[in-house]
């Protein structure tokens, strides 16, 4: 469980610019829609 708390606070973004906040928000939720699906094609 520490290691999954250790990945997440990598892919935390401190940025000051919103647009570029919102980016790394939509790239992280595409990544994570991404995996749900091969895993769940994989079934």
């Amino acid at each position: 469980m520490t290691e999954l708390v250790r990945v997440l606070r990598g892919l935390r973004r401190r940025a000051d610019d919103p647009r570029d906040a919102f980016a790394h928000r939509l790239r992280i939720g595409l990544m994570v829609a991404a995996l749900i699906l091969i895993l769940s094609l994989m079934r």
